[in-house]
């Protein structure tokens, strides 16, 4: 009698036994491989489901930028705010931007018609009774540059014989140079306008003439920044001692490897300032510091936090979009209203009603308990074999993680409702980062760390200068410590 084969694995990993095998032998191992199939496809499903929420994710419902969206960005038909019942457009009370007339315009070109409109016959200027105006402003003929040259003459003492010679002003240091103005203008446009040094030589050159090499650019911004760098930490003392400052970060190449230009801000104020590592935090900071809940801002000492909801708006919008959850539509109404009642009274200069307080605080807690307990009746993530072979917690939900974060940090969340200086969201920061994105898109970032220093000094400054109204031409020019003592704060 030939002894009988082997068994052979089946495609899963579980040995089926042979024929020959006893009836009981061959119930278990189909259980075995029934039940080792059953956790494939529940893994399976688990995956697929997570890979489906990914694609899913766009920078409407979560923290994506919008450059990821690619060709396929989807149409913006919502937007996170609460509707106000107002028109579009500005508002009552705006002052707006019309082009009105002047009383005394630079030039005048009199139109006279040449004959009768009735009979036919010659008109002359002297034949005019009245007349009807129309302005129109345009920029100025291109003139060739203001050359002002500088002489230090000599005097002899009539007294000892001596000569001396007069001192050249600080700012005119070479035979021949250009001026402050050209400097300013340049630093504008390349550091606010984000032009590349190479078409910003272009464009000086096409619209006045001025031909500059790249070098002299790069001179030009270098000289600045060390001129301006007291002035730059000046603003960050003035940001770290505010009452409420919005941080954020932002990835940046810098010598060809990924650092990280951090903002700090104010409505008045706006520091930059670049590092190696994303949590080298802002130092002796004080008040209530505005982010996006990047857990390492918890570890600043002696501060209070405010969270951004307008993460929160996007990430619930995800769970509603993909995830279908009910709570996260509960909440997502709650907080827009809570922001819209805010900003009404906001708007008034009145303190918001403890009593809807109290309302929006206890319609919070039961949308979480509703959550949670969604969440609760969800089967586990993994198989109980999957769970013996991890290390740590098991698995969560991306809704489960983001009722705990509301639910952990609750007072965070909700501090726009109890302080009136604190914003719904941290979008004053973000803004304030927004460029810095373009400006790596369209030079592809900084070779060395002293020009992206030099690149925060002079942001520093621009940003700064837009906030408090001064003119930027003027602040570019004007003397550093003249600036800081001009600064507002609040």
């Amino acid at each position: 009698m030939s002894p009988s084969p082997d068994p052979e694995p089946s495609a899963d990993g579980c040995v089926l036994p042979t024929a020959a095998a006893a009836p009981a032998d061959i119930i278990a191992a189909l259980l075995a491989q029934i039940a080792a199939q059953q956790a494939l496809i529940t893994s399976l499903q688990a995956r697929v489901a997570e890979l489906e929420r990914r694609l899913g994710l766009n920078s409407g419902n979560s923290g994506k930028p919008p450059s990821s969206d690619g060709l396929k960005k989807p149409l913006r038909t919502q937007s996170l705010r609460e509707a106000s019942g107002k028109q579009s457009g500005g508002q009552k009370g705006h002052p707006g931007e019309t082009l009105r007339r002047v009383e005394t315009p630079d030039a005048t070109i009199d139109h006279f018609p040449q004959t009768c409109a009735a009979c036919g016959m010659a008109l002359s200027e002297a034949a005019a009774t009245d007349f009807s105006a129309r302005q129109v402003f345009d920029l100025p003929e291109p003139r060739p540059l203001v050359v002002t040259e500088h002489r230090a003459h000599r005097c002899r003492c009539a007294t000892c014989g001596e000569q001396t010679r007069a001192a050249f002003p600080d700012c005119v240091t070479a035979p021949v140079q250009y001026g402050k103005r050209i400097g300013a203008c340049l630093l504008y446009l390349l550091h606010y306008q984000l032009l590349p040094e190479k078409r910003l030589a272009t464009l000086m050159a096409d619209l006045f003439g001025v031909k500059l090499a790249t070098a002299t650019i790069a001179r030009i911004s270098q000289d600045c920044a060390r001129r301006f760098q007291g002035f730059a930490d000046a603003v960050r003392g003035h940001v770290a001692a505010a009452p409420v400052k919005h941080l954020d970060e932002t990835g940046f190449r810098i010598g060809g490897k990924t650092q990280w230009l951090h903002i700090a801000s104010t409505l008045l104020l706006t520091f930059y300032r670049t590092s190696p590592k994303r949590g080298s935090l802002l130092s002796e900071v004080a008040g209530i510091v505005v982010h996006d809940h990047w857990k390492p801002y918890y570890t600043l000492t002696g501060v209070r936090h405010a969270l951004c909801n307008a993460h929160h708006l996007r990430e619930l919008r995800a769970l509603i979009e993909i995830e279908k959850e009910d709570w996260a539509r509960q909440m997502q109404r709650l907080l827009r209203r809570a922001c819209y009642v805010t900003n009404l009274a906001r708007d008034r200069d009145v303190a918001l009603n403890p009593r809807l307080i109290a309302l929006i605080d206890r319609g919070y807690d039961a949308i979480l308990a509703e959550g949670f307990a969604h969440h609760d009746a969800q089967a586990p993530l993994l198989g109980v074999a999957d769970k013996a072979r991890r290390r740590g917690r098991p698995p969560r939900r991306v809704g489960h993680n983001l009722l705990l974060r509301l639910r952990d940090r609750k007072q965070d969340a909700l501090r726009f409702l109890t302080d009136p200086s604190v914003p719904f969201t941290n979008n004053l920061a973000q803004q304030d980062g927004r460029m810095m994105k373009l400006r790596q898109k369209i030079s592809g970032g900084f070779r060395s760390t002293e020009g992206a220093e030099e690149f925060a000094v002079l942001r520093t400054l621009i940003s700064t200068a837009r906030k408090q109204g001064w003119d930027l031409l003027a602040a570019l020019t004007g003397q550093p410590d003249n600036l800081v003592a001009e600064l507002r704060i609040t």
